[in-house]
């Protein structure tokens, strides 16, 4: 990556507003003793959390609702998961299986970074100058407002697959024309909100933990660039608000729902690619996962390596 961009120092902090209150995310031990109007040491919120969560000792939680509060204990996870996730996914946690969660952090110290990885950051410039970049060989040639299902267009499934290696990474059940069935996905729609002021939230990202607020979390762009605050409309910031909801076909997915009967579907569509000729399934929607933007890269590299490389040494006058 180093070879096409640097990245700036940002650290990823996330805050929620429950109550009236915000409050620090992932649950820390500011979050925990904000909300119990408290000054416990990390051995007394550990202690409490244990003790709030033995609530359910000695049970096997089968959905959400009993998992989250076997983890974190009740208060806690009523305030700041349980009607976060009922938007986010549009069911009620009692009726989500408890394999969605397995874990919820819970830090008893003060750290309040959203990620615990060694480097963090974002391209100095933008993910589309990184791209650019990236893309700028006389090899590489782009077109855009192509329909790959389009027979009627030059570029179409049609045409290419079989003749030439292809990566596809668009919903693997659209590939196959939903011969299966449809797989359930989550999209998200935005409302954009323009400010004339220089800094609405304080943060790059609010998530909204109360049922009564239709949206999910808000997203601040100026604060994840903090570098350019000065230089670029210091006077004026966007904020886009997201609501979560199942995705039809005509609308972009983002998140697999990955319920049971989905990975079944999803399995029996794998077995299919497999048996496409020169074709690579890749990223969220090829492959029906979640990735976080490491995995992005390590899935594309490891991709290349086994699947695509071998495809193209395989091509005539290579």
């Amino acid at each position: 990556m180093n070879r096409f961009t640097s990245f700036t120092n940002y650290v990823h902090r996330v805050y929620t507003t429950h109550d009236g209150e915000v409050y620090p995310l992932p649950i820390n031990l500011g979050t925990i003793n904000q909300f119990f109007h408290a000054h416990y040491t990390p051995a007394q919120a550990r202690e409490l959390i244990a003790r709030q969560a033995g609530e359910l000792a000695g049970t096997d939680p089968q959905n959400l609702n009993d998992k989250g509060i076997s983890l974190i204990g009740r208060p806690l996870y009523e305030a700041f998961i349980k009607n976060y996730t009922a938007k986010q996914w549009q069911t009620n946690p009692s009726d989500l299986p408890s394999g969605i969660i397995t874990r919820l952090p819970v830090r008893f110290t003060y750290d309040n970074r959203y990620f615990k990885d060694t480097w963090e950051g974002l391209p100095t410039g933008g993910y589309t100058a990184w791209m650019k970049r990236m893309i700028d060989d006389p090899r590489i040639h782009v077109t855009l407002g192509t329909d790959f299902f389009d027979d009627s267009q030059p570029l179409n499934k049609n045409r290419l697959v079989g003749k030439v290696p292809v990566v596809y990474t668009g919903p693997i059940d659209r590939y196959f024309d939903y011969a299966l069935g449809e797989l359930k996905w989550r999209t998200v729609d935005f409302t954009e909100v323009r400010y004339d002021e220089g800094d609405h939230f304080g943060c790059p990202v609010m998530n909204y933990a109360d049922p009564d607020t239709p949206y999910t979390r808000a997203i601040e762009f100026k604060n994840f660039n903090p570098e350019r605050r000065d230089s670029q409309n210091p006077d004026r910031t966007v904020v886009w608000k997201e609501r979560s909801r199942f995705a039809t076909r005509l609308d972009e997915p983002y998140y697999p729902v990955n319920t049971v009967q989905d990975k079944t579907l999803y399995h029996a569509y794998a077995s299919r690619a497999h048996q496409e000729p020169g074709v690579v399934f890749g990223g969220r929607l090829g492959t029906y996962a979640y990735y976080d933007m490491h995995q992005v890269i390590s899935s594309a590299l490891h991709a290349y390596e086994h699947q695509v490389a071998p495809l193209l040494a395989a091509e005539p006058g290579r």
